[in-house]
């Protein structure tokens, strides 16, 4: 099911929204509601639409299946809003379960603390993507009060499948609390992912790093192919990969928090005017943004020494300008406001933002988005923010120190940055898994240094395509990678340093650098 060629490049994505829902209701498709959440300890919606095809297993049998058949997987973890103390866990289920749960304890052999889950069930329609009718159950739950820097186990149940009966241990998983003191830590980041053996093997790279959290830097399993944000794009959709995906980072995700950004692939028009409809029934994420319903992957939080940001670059993007101006504002003035709070606030010594789309990058598929620079650079630049990770192009690559758009001064590999002398570091760690892409000059990378005085690049403007010739560009390496950053804190009046460093997907080092403040 396609939309007009006419009206492809005039809808807004709320427009596109109510394009797919009318058409499919003029075609008797049409379900009462997109997602319908269940209750904390109740029964998943299971709808009443007729299947487009006929199902090998109907949805009669199904709703009567033992709960002791039915496995919960792709377990994912995300911090609350203080990681020392709240932590959300959600996984799936293939059917629908009744009284879904979640038992957690301080030993695998004593998970006495039962905590009730809620179920958010998803429905896609035959003509929304490759599939006949579909429900995908997700099931949330919300830990509070835990204690900072403990590792708790946990394991996820409903009625007939007891993670607690000791056939069950290999359903048991754990998590760390952040610490109350400041203490070395790792996080790792990628960007644009997919279901394939790539990704798996990153993703046990990453898993090999030990990390505290892992940010994942938007266009995060490619269900959407198009990534157009249009209502045509619907025909390439397939609901069914996130389940693939699920699954596939279950090993680290289970164990560490799964931070997420939103790209353009990850607006799905048919569940929501923003199309974050889906992502809401999949993800919980902080909600401490400026408006957590509107714009559900906005949001920050505090692991250490170190502060978060992710925000939504759909909101300013004029290369793909689906989502462009949905916040009307709102999220660059939280932005600016969100920064200066945490570049105040005592203990904290980095700032790091993570979106997906590029401020400075030189592939020849994306290049630079000039709504990032326009609307966020002058905050990244205002409030010294120590680093910022993008997606959006396959690639690894790091700038220089920049400053109004030009190199401030260089950065070597193995170099350091202080913050205090002016200039924000840029890495595109977008070689999560997805094909990759190229740049117009040759790769430049540890050891094997290809310096060039300017690369010919452009960035996509209100008017499309302006082209440029850039002296930013320090490292450029084509490959999958992704990056680690290890924090070492110091004493008030000592230096606190991040390094940074990219990894290739055979492990081998591909850049470092070191970003260096005087802890306050």
């Amino acid at each position: 099911m396609g939309i007009p060629a006419r009206l492809a490049d005039t809808l807004s994505m709320p427009e596109r929204h109510e394009y797919l829902r009318n058409a499919l209701s003029r075609r008797g498709l049409l379900r009462t509601s997109a997602i319908a959440v269940g209750a904390g300890a109740g029964l998943a919606s299971s709808g009443t639409a007729t299947a487009a095809t006929p199902d090998l297993v109907t949805r009669s049998a199904t709703e009567h299946v033992d709960g002791s058949l039915v496995a919960p997987y792709g377990r994912h973890l995300a911090y609350g809003a203080d990681p020392r103390t709240q932590m959300r866990v959600s996984w799936q289920v293939p059917l629908p379960v009744r009284n879904p749960f979640l038992r957690i304890g301080l030993s695998p052999l004593d998970l006495g603390h039962k905590v009730p889950a809620e179920v958010r069930d998803l429905f896609t329609p035959a003509g929304v993507g490759k599939s006949a009718d579909i429900d995908q159950y997700y099931v949330h739950a919300a830990l509070d009060n835990l204690r900072p820097g403990t590792t708790y186990y946990y394991g996820v149940g409903h009625d007939g499948f007891e993670p607690a009966h000791p056939g069950a241990a290999h359903t048991v998983y754990s998590f760390t609390t952040a610490p109350a003191v400041v203490r070395p830590f790792t996080f790792t980041a990628f960007g644009d992912q997919n279901p394939s053996y790539t990704s798996i093997g990153l993703n046990a790279l990453v898993q090999a790093q030990n990390p505290a959290f892992h940010l994942h830097a938007g266009d995060i399993c490619y269900a959407e192919e198009t990534g157009h944000g249009l209502p045509a794009d619907s025909s390439n959709y397939d609901a069914r990969q996130w389940d693939q995906f699920l699954a596939q980072i279950e090993p680290t995700s289970s164990r560490v928090p799964w931070m997420v950004a939103f790209g353009n692939h990850d607006m799905e028009a048919w569940y929501s005017p923003n199309g974050y409809g889906g992502n809401e029934a999949r993800f919980t994420l902080p909600g401490n943004g400026f408006d957590p319903e509107k714009a559900p992957g906005v949001y920050s939080f505090v692991h250490g020494n170190v502060a978060v940001v992710s925000v939504d670059a759909n909101d300013v993007s004029y290369e793909i300008p689906a989502n462009r101006g949905y916040t009307s504002g709102k999220q660059t003035a939280w932005l600016d406001r969100r920064l200066g709070e945490l570049r105040r606030r005592p203990g904290v010594d980095f700032v790091v933002v993570f979106h997906h789309h590029c401020a400075y990058s030189t592939t020849s598929s994306h290049a630079s988005e000039g709504g990032v620079r326009e609307q966020w650079v002058p905050l990244y630049e205002k409030h010294q923010v120590d680093l910022v990770v993008n997606g959006h192009n396959h690639v690894y690559e790091r700038t220089d120190p920049v400053l109004r758009d030009k190199a401030v001064r260089e950065l070597p590999v193995g170099g350091t940055h202080e913050p205090s002398r002016g200039g924000v570091v840029y890495v595109t760690a977008g070689a999560g898994g997805e094909s990759v892409y190229s740049f117009p000059v040759a790769d430049s990378y540890e050891g094997h240094e290809d310096e060039v005085g300017a690369v010919p690049t452009y960035y996509t403007g209100a008017g499309g395509k302006v082209t440029e010739n850039v002296d930013w560009s320090r490292v450029r390496y084509t490959g999958y990678s992704f990056i680690r950053v290890d924090v070492k804190p110091a004493p008030v009046g000592r230096t606190a340093t991040l390094t940074v460093r990219a990894l290739a997907a055979t492990g081998a080092e591909v850049d470092r650098f070191l970003v260096a403040r005087k802890a306050g």
